[in-house]
């Protein structure tokens, strides 16, 4: 949204579960859709989206044929950017990043710490306002270990720093850092979470149905902070909670 003075936009985070309910039971994608899309997000940062997956298609007959990206996206983002973390034989999932705004399709880097657990970051910029400012977008999905997550933010602030310069960034996903580990080293790397700024601590996403557990992060660096929100509504729609963020240029 621009106005005469500033560029103000959205910013939504969400680990989608792979578009099931918390328990596995049912299929969330279509509720998933039409709930991000009440909420006008210009800019969508989803973890664990499973683009690909024969079996899902056999045991829910109106889980959608296309790829998840595009039944997401279509006519409402304009651009996306997709990256396979997992791959098996029925399919893979990833992060995703979709924007109402020109976006440029950066590269997904693995930053695994384990064989057995797959993940990425995934680097995308896109172009804000009439002055087509650019912001660097990092979509995240950390380690379950705590000592693979200091391996992965040692790569994640080394990425940043590489790829960036001093633009505008915004780094966004499941951190599955319930101790709270990850903001230090952000902070020296010049980031700020937007709810530790608003609220003094991140907020609790996780398990949705009772959330305790601060997992789920949006951090940012070269914008400012309006407001943020934690989507408490969305309870049976993933394991997670969804975050989101109103932003704006310096």
């Amino acid at each position: 949204m621009t106005s005469s003075r500033e560029t103000r936009f959205t910013v939504m985070s969400m680990n989608v579960h792979k578009g099931l309910s918390p328990l596995h039971r049912h299929s969330t994608i279509y509720q998933l859709r039409q709930k991000m899309r009440t909420h006008h997000p210009d800019l969508l940062f989803l973890q664990e989206l499973q683009q690909e997956h024969r079996g899902r298609v056999r045991r829910f007959s109106q889980w959608p044929l296309t790829e998840l990206t595009h039944f997401l996206s279509e006519d409402f983002w304009r651009d996306w950017h997709y990256g396979k973390n997992a791959e098996y034989p029925d399919g893979h999932h990833g992060n995703a990043i979709l924007s109402k705004h020109p976006l440029q399709k950066g590269n997904n880097y693995d930053i695994s710490a384990y064989r057995f657990e797959k993940r990425g970051l995934l680097h995308s910029v896109i172009e804000l306002g009439d002055l087509k400012q650019l912001v660097h977008c990092f979509c995240v999905h950390l380690a379950l270990f705590e000592r693979g997550r200091e391996r992965q933010l040692e790569e994640i602030i080394r990425y940043i720093g590489e790829l960036t310069g001093d633009a505008p960034t915004i780094v966004a996903g499941d951190f599955n850092d319930w101790r709270n580990r990850v903001s230090a080293p952000m902070r020296q790397a010049g980031f700020s979470e937007v709810f530790e700024m608003l609220t003094g601590a991140p907020a609790r996403t996780f398990p949705s149905i009772k959330p305790i557990l601060p997992m789920d992060r949006i951090y940012i660096r070269g914008l400012k902070i309006h407001s943020a929100e934690i989507l408490h509504e969305w309870m049976k729609l993933s394991d997670h909670l969804g975050i989101t963020a109103e932003l704006g240029l310096l």
